[in-house]
Formats: structure tokens, sequence, C-alpha cells
């Protein structure tokens, strides 16, 4: 009986110390994810502004897009609190339910990366990061006048200056390409979700300013040209 409990008390503090040893591994793990590399290279690295062709391109070829800017704090080059801005625009067409929808109006994102290259003061990045998006907006849905094919009515109706507002995140995971001197190119993809939102009566808007085309999550991207200051 002795021995069996020489011997659970063994296990005990083999499983004791087997723990405190992954929880001062894992901890020493998030400390140098979340440290700065040290070496001689100063805390606060300048800034840098970008534009977003990608929206911009968009909003020409098609029924909405946006224009998009961005500032963004180098801090020792491994971390870049960022925040976004832009005027997003719809004006769309229904071919089948003939209804026609409209908008334009700020938004707003605020988020960091991290640049994720071994290699933290190259002229090129890797990095991740997150954002929260937020947008308050205003939509115009309209349906012409046709009669009901059963009762002869006229079905038409119009909606202007419906209130709406749209809270969102995104994972970003991207790449920064030196070009010469301060000018780089940047390419982002971005998995995005809503995490709350205000709407119409009767459902989501079709497009929200920022975020795209409405639904639960999707997928988006970027294409900036970003000028280092």
């Amino acid at each position: 009986m002795t021995r069996q409990r020489s011997i659970s008390a063994s296990i005990r503090r083999a499983a004791i110390s087997l723990a405190l040893l992954l929880a001062a591994s894992a901890a020493q793990a998030q400390v140098k994810f979340f440290s700065l590399q040290k070496d001689s290279i100063p805390l606060f690295r300048g800034f840098s502004v970008s534009f977003d062709l990608a929206g911009a391109a968009m909003l020409a070829l098609s029924d909405y897009g946006q224009y998009e800017a961005a500032l963004r704090i180098n801090l020792h080059d491994e971390w870049f609190p960022i925040v976004e801005a832009g005027i997003g625009r719809a004006k769309h067409d229904d071919e089948v339910t003939r209804l026609y929808y409209s908008t334009s109006a700020p938004y707003f994102r605020i988020g960091i990366d991290k640049n994720l290259l071994n290699d933290k003061h190259g002229v090129n990045r890797l990095y991740g990061g997150l954002r929260y998006g937020f947008t308050s907006y205003k939509v115009d849905i309209s349906r012409p006048d046709f009669p009901d094919p059963v009762w002869q009515w006229d079905t038409g109706y119009g909606i202007q200056d419906a209130s709406c507002n749209y809270h969102w995140i995104e994972a970003v995971v991207g790449i920064d390409a030196k070009l010469f001197g301060p000018l780089h190119l940047g390419w982002s993809v971005r998995y995005k979700r809503r995490i709350a939102h205000s709407h119409l009566d009767f459902g989501d808007t079709w497009y929200v300013p920022g975020f795209g085309t409405s639904d639960d999550s999707k997928l988006g991207g970027t294409f900036n040209v970003i000028i280092d200051i």
C-alpha cells in the first residue's frame, strides 16, 4: 500500500512538473511572438501612406467599389498599427427584380500588422494582421411602377435615405515589395466576417461600403501603392 502511494505521488509530481514545463514553454513562445527583435534599430521607423488601386478599378468597371487610403506606423520594422479609411459607392440595377440600389458613404478600419519574416529589416515584408471595420450609411432602393399581372394595380415602390450600420472584422495576409526609393507595391488577401449590423426591415442591403456585397463572411483583397515617409 505504501509502495502504491509512493508511485502515485511520483506520477503526480511528474505530471505537475510536465504541466509547469509546458506552461513555461508556451509563455516563452508568446513573449517571443509579441516582443520586439533586439538590435540597434530604433523603435519608431517612420510611417507610410498607401492607396488601394483594386477598389478604384472595381468602382470604374462594375456596379460598386471604393476609394481607399491608409496610414501605417512602422514600429521597429516588425509591428505596424494602421488606419484605413475610404468612401464606398454602389449603383446597381437588378435585371430580375428590377430593383435599383444606390449608396455612398465613408468607412473606417483600424488594426495592426506583424512582419512575419526573420529578417525584419529587409526591404520586403510578409505580414499577417487583424482589422476592425465600421460604416454608417444610407441607401436608396426603388422599383419602377408596373401592373400586377393578376390584380393590375401598380407594384412600384421606393425607399430613400434608409439608415444602416455595419461592424466587421478582417484577418489579413499580405506582401510589401520595394520598387525603388520610398515606393512599394503591396498585395493583401482578407477574410471578412460580420459581427454586428442594423439593416432595413425587409433584410440586408445589397452592398456595404468598405465590406462589399452583403453576407455573413467573404474573401477580399487590395492592391496598394505605398510610400514610406
